[in-house]
């Protein structure tokens, strides 16, 4: 989707909105952060608008990424073994494995998000997209609860990701600090037992 520049510059955007915020995201700080010439970055995103959802599609490109490199990670290896020392490839396991993802290896990624929501909360053309790209995360989740024989999947979803984003806004910029995986793995399993339950 992306092109190589055109990457190139929204991961640094994606960088400057979690070290600066979004007051420090401009065409020239993404310029002089990614060592290109001046006005690279307004030749692919001409206005603030466009550099923000430059972003956003991005960022949602990066963690839809790391939500298929956390499936992978805990689907069974040939012969019928699981990986990652035995874990089952349960819908928990799953959205733990996706949850610590975006705590640690992808928390720049996170903390980029919760900027671009504020500033959709403020721009009504970046809310629209904010939303639509919102949806491909819900899906996946309706879809897995769907699989695991939920009765409402729909509502138990929505449920789940505001659990989950809970969760996640806590250890990323609260004071609850990191989960272990261990401990991602069973809260999940305790909340989708009662989902699953009946």
């Amino acid at each position: 989707m992306f092109s190589q520049r055109a990457a190139l510059i929204a991961d640094t955007a994606i960088v400057i909105l979690a070290e600066r915020g979004a007051r420090g995201l401009t065409h020239r700080a993404v310029d002089e952060a990614a060592s290109l010439p001046p006005g690279s970055t307004s030749n692919h995103a001409r206005t603030r608008a466009a550099l923000l959802e430059l972003a956003l599609s991005r960022l949602v490109e990066r963690q839809e990424e790391a939500f298929s490199a956390a499936l992978a990670a805990i689907a069974p290896g040939e012969g019928g073994e699981d990986r990652e020392g035995g874990e089952e490839a349960d819908p928990a396991a799953l959205v733990a494995r996706a949850m610590y993802t975006a705590m640690t290896e992808q928390r720049v990624t996170t903390i980029a998000r919760y900027e671009l929501a504020m500033e959709a909360n403020r721009r009504p053309e970046l809310r629209k997209v904010y939303d639509e790209l919102g949806r491909r995360y819900r899906e996946p989740v309706t879809a897995l609860l769907a699989a695991a024989g939920s009765p409402d999947p729909v509502r138990q979803g929505r449920q789940l990701v505001a659990y989950a984003e809970g969760l996640l806004f806590d250890a990323v910029v609260g004071a609850g600090g990191t989960p272990s995986l261990d401990d991602l793995r069973a809260a999940f399993g305790e909340l989708l037992g009662l989902f699953l339950r009946g």
